[in-house]
């Protein structure tokens, strides 16, 4: 009896040995291996002629920690000046496109360069940025990145809030950024035409307290990114000048991963 105690004993050990192996296994293959990870670009309106920023490059950390270590390009960077105001209408810049390695990701950091301008009543200032922001503008991810699968991370520029106009001095410009990004799979989309005559139009949705907005293109097609999913009231107002009323579109449903196309709006 104490033989047979002793082989089952051996037996269990062995067999909880080889559990925790393949357990380990498998948790190392979640790490293991490249993710794919694409970075675009948008814009939210601003009023200006255009807005030009001059990106560098596009890094991400492997922490979450606050100190300047573990940054590492995402590589197959589009670098170039790229003005924001040509990014509506559901255009984006392709950023960045690469393999990287599979894990844990705490922030990408968008690197700006020098030549940064804005165009204002048709003159062209420099738009200065903060010594504070040279080093890159940091957004939160905190995401982990499975072998084999594509991430795709969306940066919305919002102009209007990131150009500040020194007081006292009008021609004195500088950039704030205000960004958020989101990922294609964990947020929606909504489309949709709105028509107001020669007048652009503004669509606009409140997500948690924030309001995601973007101006038609010169088609009169709006696109707002990065709308997690639920329901929505989409507000659709035309400029102050065309003296048409703003709509109000109640319960547009957005699926994350999805566009919602809310079709023809026509405020005439």
């Amino acid at each position: 009896m104490k033989n047979l105690k002793k082989n089952l004993l051996q037996i269990a050990a062995i067999f909880l040995l080889s559990f925790v192996a393949i357990s380990c296994s498998d948790s190392d293959d979640n790490v293991n291996g490249t993710s794919r990870v694409i970075v675009k670009m948008t814009d939210a309106p601003g009023d200006y002629d255009a807005v030009f920023v001059d990106v560098l490059d596009v890094r991400v950390k492997n922490s979450s920690n606050s100190d300047e270590s573990g940054w590492e390009s995402i590589g197959n960077i589009n670098p170039g000046i790229y003005n924001l105001l040509e990014l509506t209408g559901g255009v984006t810049v392709l950023l960045a496109d690469n393999e990287i390695p599979s894990g844990f990701v705490g922030q990408i950091r968008l690197i700006l360069g020098e030549n940064n301008t804005v165009v204002k009543d048709g003159i062209t200032y420099p738009l200065n940025t903060p010594s504070a922001q040279q080093s890159g503008l940091k957004l939160q991810i905190n995401q982990t990145l499975q072998p084999n699968v594509t991430y795709n991370f969306l940066i919305d520029f919002d102009v209007n809030q990131s150009i500040v106009v020194e007081a006292g001095n009008s021609g004195n410009f500088n950039l704030h950024p205000v960004l958020r990004v989101t990922t294609e799979a964990a947020s929606g989309s909504i489309t949709g035409v709105a028509i107001a005559g020669e007048f652009q139009v503004l669509a606009s949705v409140t997500v948690g307290g924030e309001v995601v907005s973007a101006f038609t293109n010169e088609n009169g097609v709006f696109f707002l990114h990065g709308i997690p999913g639920g329901t929505y009231a989409l507000t659709i107002t035309p400029e102050i000048d065309s003296n048409l009323p703003p709509v109000i579109i109640e319960n547009v449903i957005v699926t994350n991963g999805e566009t919602t196309d809310v079709g023809v709006i026509s405020l005439e």
